[in-house]
């Protein structure tokens, strides 16, 4: 449905997107991951085509947005961020004047209007001024906007940015009804929200794709099956002493110390050994009572770090390795002029030596 091919984008000397490539399936709602000036906004704007890319081609439902603009842009509905809707306009209004830029027929305008505010659930409010509705509820007029034509793609900029709890919720709930009808391509700032949504995320840095994977291939890749996390009810304070009696337990680090006398643990242990079992034993027959006791587990932030900061320190020493290549051969240069300008002087004297 969304194919980008080798796309390049650079702004004179600086290179915004760098020869990215990635597909979109049919049906699927897909995080798109960066921080800011990663390239996310950019890309984005590519693929609606609201900038050419400098080099590479997009394709929107099979239309090249190069060669058939038109086409494949009718394919699109976009939300951008920061919700820039029109507050004189009422709901209804907005969604007709959406409807009308984006060119459905008279004949079936009204049947269209309706069927997308009652989908985004502005029916109680379509008459209301936007300019008196919440930001949850002016989220949900943008996301009509981008709905309304019924278009084969969706792109979603910071859907739930600066929404309450429940207010992402209800946005969520609505983002992940659209994948019966639609293709979702969504950044955001909020993981924890991209993971539950998503069933493929992006991670861009740099310009340049990191990874194309699914949530919990990612947060798998990065979880550490040695490290546990205990709560324990300890009276006579010797869990220090108890654990040196397991042989896989390479290190222990308190916690916190709870308001009702308990404390909490994180356990490592030795390569890659489940000691659950063991250590449930050890500390029930030291009196030690055992609370809870799970594997820490990976999320996508723990993914999307690592892999930031894996490629951050690559790139830098890359770039430590071009400086010293650099440096090399500028004193490679400077030993050569040093040479040479030796035979000049060398010459000169021979020769006034002859005179």
């Amino acid at each position: 449905m969304i194919k980008v091919e080798n796309v390049t984008k650079k702004y004179g000397n600086f290179v915004a997107v760098e020869n990215i490539s990635f597909d979109i399936e049919e049906g699927e709602i897909v995080g798109f991951l960066g921080k800011n000036g990663a390239g996310k906004t950019t890309t984005m704007n590519m693929i609606t085509g609201y900038i050419e890319p400098t080099q590479g081609r997009i394709e929107i439902d099979g239309y090249d947005m190069n060669k058939k603009p038109k086409k494949a842009k009718k394919q699109i509905g976009y939300m951008p961020e920061g919700v820039p809707i029109y507050n004189d306009l009422t709901v209804k209004e907005f969604v007709n004047y959406m409807a009308d830029l984006k060119g459905v027929k008279r004949e079936h305008k009204k049947e269209e209007v309706q069927k997308v505010i009652k989908e985004t659930g502005l029916t109680d409010v379509q008459n209301t001024l936007n300019r008196h509705l919440s930001r949850g509820y002016k989220q949900r007029v943008s996301m009509a906007g981008a709905l309304v034509g019924n278009p084969k793609v969706l792109i979603l900029d910071e859907p739930t940015v600066g929404l309450d709890p429940q207010q992402v919720k209800q946005i969520r709930d609505l983002i992940k009804s659209l994948r019966k009808n639609h293709t979702v391509l969504l950044s955001s700032h909020i993981l924890s929200e991209v993971s539950q949504i998503c069933e493929k995320v992006i991670i861009i840095d740099k310009g340049n794709i990191l990874a194309i994977d699914t949530p919990k291939n990612l947060e798998d890749k990065v979880s550490n099956k040695n490290i546990l996390t205990v709560t324990v009810e300890d009276t006579k304070d010797n869990i220090n002493e108890v654990v040196n009696k397991i042989d896989n337990i390479k290190d222990i680090k308190l916690i916190s110390e709870n308001s009702d006398g308990t404390k909490q643990y994180t356990i490592f242990a030795k390569d890659d050994k489940d000691i659950r079992k063991e250590i449930s034993e050890t500390f029930a027959k030291n009196e030690i009572t055992i609370l809870e006791l799970k594997k820490t587990e990976a999320t996508l932030e723990d993914a999307f770090l690592q892999l930031i900061n894996n490629y951050s320190k690559e790139d830098d020493d890359k770039s430590n390795k071009k400086n010293k290549l650099n440096e090399d051969k500028q004193e490679v240069i400077k030993e050569i002029k040093t040479k040479s300008d030796k035979k000049i002087i060398e010459k000169q004297d021979e020769e006034g030596g002859k005179k």
